[in-house]
């Protein structure tokens, strides 16, 4: 069924985190789209949320967020294991749904949500900064000039502020497997999403992972291999560490500083040349995925967003595979 279009993108969001306020900071500052209502369990915590944008409208009950007339679109960023059935929800009450990465932990769910939103002629799309950000452009435009790649090495490591409370003891859900938890959900998507969009879905992948006994993975390594290739793609909730992509060629190499979602810097090295390129002077990368997204929804751009949704089907599989090949198994379905 052909997308219905978007005028002006109204949305409604799920959660109150602090994922949610960078992606509003970024709706602040973008022509064409704005908040119109916000749904939390807490009504003191959606209250404070949304007093913060000067929007009235707070629902504790997801049922009136999806009645709610003005909102088009709904926001996403509850626990991992919610995105799908909120997702559908959203769908099946027309409503259009940009929903954090992963979109959902299984393909077989990404398969459904995308059904049901062709059915209904709306978008259903994934917040992964990456594919919007200039410098990915950037990025694959100097790729060529390294030469025949060789080996790839992404790090991602950001100590956890709730690890401190899983070594006492306690089960946040970021690490939860009843909440399709772990560090392959959260931090190392980014790397598996940028190997993805640059060099596509790779012949073989398998996962290393780092957990505590009968818990999610609190780091790991994922090991990708290519044609002509291997990538390593490390991410770490347990350690700290340097976020970096390295893309080492025959002919060069390709550093790209801030990590595989920020993209903050390509510095470009051959045998001739040590050159480095920065088009992001602004150092928000939700501000940029915001914006790029809203411009291609209203511009009916929908074979882009189509490619990226590509992108993220490939990831989804590529992560489910592996995942259940090391042993972690998500222990609820919804």
């Amino acid at each position: 069924m052909k997308k219905r279009a978007v005028k002006e993108i109204v949305l409604g969001t799920i959660g109150t985190g602090p994922i949610v306020r960078s992606i509003l900071a970024g709706v602040a500052r973008t022509d064409g789209i704005r908040l119109g209502a916000v749904y939390s369990r807490s009504q003191e915590k959606g209250r404070a949320l949304a007093s913060e944008h000067n929007v009235e409208k707070v629902c504790t009950d997801l049922t009136d967020l999806m009645h709610d007339s003005e909102v088009n679109f709904i926001y996403i960023a509850s626990p991992n294991n919610l995105h799908f059935p909120q997702a559908h929800l959203a769908l099946s009450h027309g409503k259009h749904v940009l929903c954090e990465k992963p979109l959902t932990p299984e393909k077989e769910q990404l398969e459904t949500l995308s059904r049901l939103a062709d059915e209904q002629g709306l978008l259903l799309l994934e917040a992964v900064p990456t594919p919007y950000l200039p410098n990915f452009q950037l990025l694959k435009k100097h790729l060529p000039r390294v030469g025949r790649i060789r080996l790839v090495l992404c790090n991602y490591s950001q100590y956890s502020s709730r690890y401190d409370a899983l070594l006492a003891g306690k089960l946040p859900n970021v690490f939860s497997l009843d909440h399709a938890g772990g560090c392959l959900q959260d931090i190392n998507y980014y790397n598996i999403y940028l190997n993805v969009a640059l060099f596509g879905e790779p012949r073989d992948a398998v996962y290393y992972p780092n957990r505590r006994t009968g818990q999610a993975d609190t780091s790991g390594v994922m090991m990708m291999q290519y044609d002509d290739f291997v990538s390593s793609c490390a991410a770490a909730k347990d350690t700290w560490g340097e976020n970096q992509v390295l893309i080492e060629g025959e002919q060069g190499y390709i550093q790209v500083k801030g990590g595989s979602n920020g993209l903050a810097e390509i510095r470009v090295v051959t045998r001739s040349a040590d050159k480095t390129f920065n088009e992001q002077p602004d150092p928000d990368r939700w501000f940029y995925e915001i914006q790029e997204i809203t411009r291609l929804i209203l511009a009916q751009k929908y074979d882009i967003l189509a490619r990226n949704m590509t992108i993220t089907r490939s990831v989804i599989g590529v992560m489910e595979k592996a995942r259940l090949a090391a042993g972690i198994v998500f222990t609820t379905k919804s």
